[in-house]
């Protein structure tokens, strides 16, 4: 970490339980109380492969990614104030929405949630989230 981040008070957050960053980024960072993670994708971290080719799978396993990042920087789902969700396809919003909701079950945070064109991989879901520690 270089001197200046660590004057203004920012630690990288990595855990081995989740996968690596696919470039130069961080899986997450705290600051100032607020641990801001990374875009997660359905992937096994031991594998770097898809958990499966269905939206369900993939949601699945990048919610238990984003879990151990989480955990990683001493905080859980219920930490959890803002995600921004990204789709390949919108028309996978209600089972994706099916599985997001069995992770937060009481008080949800506030959510976007974004068609786009292309995910890194050829991923069908990422999901990223800011979290009060």
């Amino acid at each position: 970490m270089s001197a200046r981040a660590k004057a203004v008070g920012k630690e990288v957050v990595s855990t081995d339980l989740a996968p690596a960053a696919l470039g130069p980024y961080s899986q997450a960072i705290k600051i100032d109380g607020v641990l801001y993670v990374s875009g997660c994708l359905g992937i096994f971290p031991e594998s770097m492969k898809f958990a499966g080719d269905s939206v369900e799978e993939q949601t699945d396993q990048l919610m238990k990614n984003m879990g151990e990042i989480l955990k990683a920087a001493g905080a859980d789902y219920s930490n959890v104030v803002k995600t921004t969700v990204l789709l390949a396809d919108i028309g996978d919003f209600k089972v994706m929405n099916g599985i997001y909701a069995e992770y937060f079950k009481k008080d949800p945070p506030a959510r976007s949630c974004f068609a786009v064109k292309d995910l890194p991989l050829g991923a069908k879901v990422e999901v990223e989230c800011i979290a009060k520690l």
